[in-house]
């Protein structure tokens, strides 16, 4: 998640003054609404990741159901390694060991505008507005609050808690229609270290992986190339997919889904089933593609009204 931007203070700051400013100007001329401060912190907030090593608990809300986590982070030389052990449940361990910094994943290089904005294109600010305010205290932290609401429907917003001196990501609540709050995550505690903590019981362990997507397996048959003729504006592929792929993955830097396409060797009746775990959505749907029965699952961050129209696009590609 974030980081911690060491140096010469002053220099820094004037820097960092300057540079706003600049692209506070572009953007007010090309991209109408787009705060210039709050996408600098956005920025921030993506580089972090390769910078600050941390260790903290989290809580994660969804509804009635609250989950507390223990998160490990640290960052050494030229790696990442990550550690997420659940403290309620089945105590669910996940790990992610030398994952190389220089990897820059799709949703962080959305989330860094600043040099867009001063050429004239928009990026994330198109599909979002952005305010920034003074923050709460998080985990004894003093944050900087960004107020992130969607410009369409295709979309959640979201209020961020950014730790003021790493642009740590402290606290994030998803909202939904009505500002209703599907589902808040916060760090209940933090302390930067470069020490993955030890030592804790758990019951289930798994490896996160990252397979090159040519060495995914696939659910569809070899030769039946399939894709997603609609995604919301502002979504960008995160994988490079065989066409026969059975997943594709979208991101537009805040909001994630993919798309599975699974064929059936028996008829379907067409229909389509939700079920919704907080800001998660698993969107179900049974159809013919060209008489095949298939059935398409959307998963992600996403209303209702977007899976289905992202189902709907589904065709094989001719």
């Amino acid at each position: 998640m974030l980081q911690n931007l060491l140096g010469h203070r002053c220099l820094h700051v004037l820097l960092a003054t300057m540079s706003v400013a600049m692209v506070g100007v572009a953007s007010a001329a090309v991209c109408p609404g787009a705060d210039a401060t709050a996408l600098s912190w956005l920025d921030k907030m993506s580089r972090s990741v390769r910078q600050v090593s941390y260790n903290g608990v989290v809580t994660l809300q969804r509804g009635d159901d609250m989950q507390v986590m223990q998160i490990s982070h640290s960052v050494g030389e030229g790696t990442i390694s990550e550690r997420l052990t659940e403290l309620t449940g089945q105590g669910a361990q996940v790990e992610r060991a030398d994952h190389p910094v220089a990897c820059i994943h799709p949703g962080h290089k959305l989330l860094r505008v600043g040099a867009d904005l001063q050429v004239g294109r928009c990026g994330i600010a198109q599909h979002y507005r952005f305010s920034v305010t003074d923050g709460e205290r998080v985990a004894g932290r003093k944050a900087v609050r960004i107020r992130i609401e969607p410009r369409d429907m295709y979309r959640f917003g979201y209020v961020m808690e950014l730790d003021r001196e790493t642009a740590l990501l402290l606290q994030a609540e998803t909202v939904g229609r009505g500002s209703k709050t599907l589902e808040k995550f916060q760090f209940a505690n933090l302390s930067y270290s470069g020490q993955i903590l030890g030592g804790i019981e758990v019951n289930l362990v798994h490896e996160a992986q990252h397979p090159h997507p040519r060495t995914a397996a696939t659910s569809a048959a070899p030769g039946d190339a399939w894709s997603v003729g609609w995604v919301p504006g502002g979504f960008a592929s995160t994988d490079t997919p065989v066409g026969s792929s059975g997943r594709r993955t979208y991101t537009d830097g805040l909001a994630v889904f993919s798309v599975f396409l699974e064929q059936l060797g028996r008829e379907i009746r067409p229909g389509e089933g939700v079920v919704r775990r907080g800001s998660t959505l698993s969107y179900t749907r049974g159809m013919h593609l060209a008489g095949r029965p298939v059935l398409i699952t959307v998963i992600g961050e996403v209303p209702v009204n977007t899976a289905r129209m992202v189902a709907d696009s589904v065709d094989w590609t001719r």
